[in-house]
């Protein structure tokens, strides 16, 4: 290769890594593996080595990407550089050059500064782009352990890393029902809960900040504070602060490796995201005196696994079809041992990521897990490229099309009605502000709908027909048959309201639903025959609902279903007592815990059931907040009091409007 072909694949490569940085720092997307990023960004550095140039805009030079714009932004006091890295374990002996070091998890999370002034919590910024970062200081205060006041009442800066464990991860993404809104891994969701601009988001997923490095530490009268020129004496000044620290070991030239191959077992089953270790030299003064390069300090490198790879025969692509329509590729692979299991089979994301690979039934590829957890196909082999992009969904039998999402090129059934989009509507027809049917899981919906059983919601009410075929599904039997019919038998038993937002109706939830039948006197064919001007004159609905439920009720095959829905359905009609509307006018906002009424949805029953609505965010409309604890910080407190909006105690507000 001419160095002028090599100049050209070097800016090749510097637009693709850039691409990947933007999608993964600015975007919270992955369009590349972190195997092949790895690969190109070794390649990249090899040629500015041999060619001697480095690109102004090359990622070897550039740390991270810019904050985006929504949060304020402020520089760090210094920057924030990137580590060096190396894969082998021979190469952190040697580079510890007969030193002591502490050897730690490199955490893979979201880097955040935290300053403190006298023993307060007074900012905190992301790393951004290792100059400039953006301030999330309310967010961090929400943050599960970090404290915001310390017993140290000089000036402390530290650096660390916001998380969220794979357990906390899984439970989050385990209540959306939505799989196209499901999070793809712990890092994306940490980043996005970090840099909300509502803090209350933030609060509800377990952030955890662990500390990794004390920037400086400077006494109340101005001095630095001793630490002995002790790397470890400065972990242990933060844990004495309270502060959640990185796992680390003490480790020299022959100790390092017992070390390392302490984490490599426990990162198995380490509940933290990590992609690797962060090997420290102990001697701060030494380590400071090595200074830095453009991009790199020379106090501290990366160690990345080793991934172990083993290579084998691509058998087949299998085309997953999920509930929003995208298909996603999964690679099937003749079995292989990997970190101690066997693997058989690697998501493969996209159409994109199957292309690029050139893959082919009969291909020998290599596969590895990525971070020693998740199976992933490396590179392959022989790169024949004959796997052919389906053009009809593996349920339905309906045409695909492929469309571009950013960087990256997905495929996608096209019928509205296939089978797999159907789970979700199903699921909301069956949910707890719906029909109310206990039990019937989307495992259980799934197996229903694959074998045929439902078609559309009435086929809910007619499960008896396919008993005998019912009872042999794997999972059933007569006593789990019995208890869904018993389910569905008492969910018959329903109100117009759970009907109407059951449907699925674009835009018309469950508070929205209410309005509308109580608007039509709770008649089913007033709805069905109004007219979006006419809904649209409802309080709390607006133009696009309306013309949207019109829409819908002009739709024949959804009146088909209606009909027959009716049909098998006991709609209790409620009894308005025009004196029992006592709240009507009246907004009022719910929060907190309950004591007397079993939970919150029970008291917005009541309230409605009187005439007053219950909105989720309190403004200069809202009569009272009900919250038990009306001297806590959150947000709405912090609002009502702002505008002047009464907050009662439940019992309060029982006494001024329910007795």
């Amino acid at each position: 290769m001419s160095d002028t072909d090599k100049m050209n694949r070097m800016k090749e490569l510097v637009s693709i890594l850039s691409k990947a940085s933007e999608a993964y720092y600015a975007k919270d997307e992955e369009i590349m593996s972190n195997y092949e990023y790895d690969k190109l960004y070794d390649e990249l550095v090899s040629l500015e080595t041999e060619l001697g140039v480095t690109l102004s805009n090359s990622p070897t030079v550039k740390v991270g990407y810019a904050a985006v714009d929504e949060l304020p932004k402020e520089r760090h006091e210094s920057p924030m550089l990137s580590l060096d890295k190396t894969k082998s374990r021979e190469d952190l002996s040697s580079w510890l050059n007969g030193h002591e070091g502490i050897l730690s998890w490199k955490l893979d999370g979201l880097t955040i500064v935290l300053t403190y002034k006298n023993g307060k919590l007074e900012k905190a910024v992301t790393r951004g782009n290792g100059e400039i970062g953006e301030v999330v200081t309310p967010n961090a205060r929400v943050f599960s352990n970090v404290p915001l006041e310390i017993a140290f009442k000089g000036d402390l800066i530290l650096r660390g890393e916001a998380v969220i464990s794979y357990s906390d991860f899984e439970e989050i993404n385990r209540k959306i029902t939505n799989d196209a809104d499901k999070y793809k891994n712990p890092r994306n969701l940490c980043s996005g809960s970090v840099r909300q601009l509502n803090n209350e988001i933030t609060a509800k997923r377990n952030v955890r900040f662990i500390a990794f490095n004390l920037v400086s530490a400077v006494e109340s009268d101005g001095s630095a504070h001793d630490f002995n020129n002790s790397r470890e004496n400065t972990f242990r000044f933060l844990e004495k602060q309270g502060f959640e620290v990185v796992e680390r070991k003490h480790v020299d030239e022959n100790s390092i490796f017992e070390a390392i191959e302490y984490f490599a077992k426990k990162i198995e089953d380490y509940d933290i995201p990590s992609d690797g270790l962060v090997l420290t030299y102990e001697d701060i003064a030494y380590g400071a005196s090595l200074g830095r390069t453009a991009k790199f300090p020379r106090h501290s490198i990366a160690f990345k696994w080793a991934d172990e790879t083993a290579e084998t025969t691509l058998l087949e692509i299998e085309w997953s079809a999920s509930r929003t329509g995208l298909i996603n590729p999964v690679a099937i692979f003749e079995p292989v041992e990997l970190e101690g299991t066997t693997v058989s089979r690697a998501s493969v994301h996209n159409v994109s990521i199957v292309r690029e690979l050139k893959l082919g039934i009969g291909d020998r590829i290599t596969v590895y897990k990525a971070n020693m957890i998740i199976p992933q196909i490396a590179e392959n082999l022989t790169g024949s490229g004959n796997v052919r992009i389906p053009d009809s969904c593996p349920v339905c039998g309906g045409k695909t099309e492929i469309r571009a999402l950013n960087e990256a090129q997905s495929l996608y059934c096209v019928n509205e009605e296939c089978p797999a989009k159907q789970i979700k509507s199903f699921s909301q027809f069956v949910s707890r502000e719906a029909l109310n049917v206990d039990g019937l899981s989307e495992a259980t919906l799934e197996k229903l709908i694959d074998c045929g059983f439902i078609k559309s919601f009435p086929d809910l009410f007619e499960l008896e027909k396919h008993k005998e075929n019912i009872v042999r599904l794997e999972g059933f039997g007569e006593k789990s048959y019995d208890n869904l019919i018993s389910s569905i038998e008492k969910a018959s038993h329903t109100t117009l309201p759970r009907l109407i937002f059951g449907l699925g109706i674009n835009g018309i939830g469950a508070a929205n639903a209410k309005l509308i039948c109580k608007a039509f006197d709770y008649d089913i064919e007033k709805i069905k025959s109004a007219k979006a001007s006419e809904l649209a004159e409802i309080d709390g609905i607006g133009a696009v609902m309306a013309k949207s439920l019109e829409d819908f009720f002009q739709n024949e095959r959804n009146l088909a279903v209606l009909e027959r829905l009716l049909a098998k359905l006991d709609i209790e009609k409620p009894e308005i007592n025009a004196s029992g509307q006592n709240l009507a006018g009246l907004v009022f906002v719910v929060t907190g815990s309950l004591n007397s009424f079993e939970n919150r949805n029970a008291l917005k029953e009541v309230i409605e059931s009187r005439g007053g609505k219950v909105t989720g965010s309190v403004t200069n409309k809202t009569t009272c907040l009900i919250n038990n604890d009306n001297t806590s910080n959150s947000t709405k407190n912090k609002t009502a009091k702002e505008l002047g909006i009464p907050i009662l105690t439940e019992d309060e507000f029982v006494t001024k409007y329910l007795n």
